[in-house]
């Protein structure tokens, strides 16, 4: 019922919000009331989740195009969060990139400084021009970190770096922040199952026994879901008044237990994870 509405007449500006956790993210902050503005450089797509997530209510949606490494980009999808809606309560950095499996030897430094500037860049450009008006409202910022940024991965030393960047930086803004009352928090996610996700899964060379390699990680059995890290991110903005540069880890428990941590073995790295041929 609208009278417990969680996130009533607050505004939410999400990054990368047409798919994904971005969208799981959209999705629960629109049922909960928020006028969620989201950007997304995919503008069919963009415009396609805003007609769903309009017809879903009771919270209202505005979709930007946006390419988060242009710093012209943000200022305009902020500046037009405003012109709407006259204040930001909330900024939910998500959008990101997750690239191929391998080792930095098969990474040139070109990929990692466009990988950093998706990853790293975007959640700067975004968190520094939504700041002067989440210090109005004392509102909080919430990042979308990973489980890398903790425990780190295999074939994936890049992305690891720029999300344990993302991780530092939260906890180091929620101090500059706290003068004004804004809040900086993460979540990190395990295996998430997303378009993204998907996309790898089907890629490799046996996709049902890599897809079930990713639920077995989980001592839930299973991945999580867009919307879980919605919740997630719902309750470090409404309800974790007292939290700040804190982590909730969105993972099923991966992190948790024993596990195959020798590198020599191929149970380390199943076939099922090679490219298709």
């Amino acid at each position: 019922m609208e009278g417990h509405l969680r996130y009533k007449d607050k505004v939410t500006v999400i990054t990368g919000g047409s798919s994904g956790i971005g969208k799981g993210c959209a999705t629960v902050f629109v049922q909960q009331g928020s006028k969620v503005v989201f950007c997304s450089y995919n503008e069919k797509e963009g415009k396609e989740a805003e007609r769903e997530l309009n017809d879903i209510g009771p919270g209202e949606a505005l979709f930007i195009f946006a390419d988060v490494t242009k710093e012209d980009d943000i200022k305009n999808l902020i500046n037009k969060a405003v012109e709407r809606y006259g204040k930001i309560d909330c900024v939910i950095n998500n959008a990101g990139q997750h690239p191929e499996y391998r080792t930095i030897d098969n990474y040139t430094a070109e990929e990692f400084r466009k990988l950093f500037e998706v990853n790293v860049l975007g959640y700067f450009l975004v968190s520094k021009y939504a700041l002067p008006h989440l210090r109005k409202t004392e509102g909080n910022i919430i990042n979308n970190s990973s489980m890398t940024a903790h425990t780190a991965a295999g074939w994936c030393s890049v992305y690891c770096a720029t999300k344990g960047a993302v991780s530092a930086m939260t906890r180091a803004l929620a101090i500059d922040e706290a003068k004004y009352n804004v809040r900086v928090n993460s979540f990190s996610g395990g295996n998430i199952d997303t378009p993204l996700s998907n996309q790898f899964i089907n890629s490799t060379a046996n996709p049902d026994e890599t897809g079930q390699i990713f639920s077995n990680i989980s001592l839930l059995g299973r991945r999580g879901t867009a919307e879980e890290c919605g919740m997630t991110s719902l309750y470090l903005a409404s309800d974790a008044t007292f939290s700040t540069g804190i982590d909730i880890h969105v993972s099923g428990g991966a992190e948790l237990n024993y596990a195959c941590k020798n590198v020599n073995t191929k149970e380390f790295w199943p076939n099922s994870f090679l490219k298709k041929q």
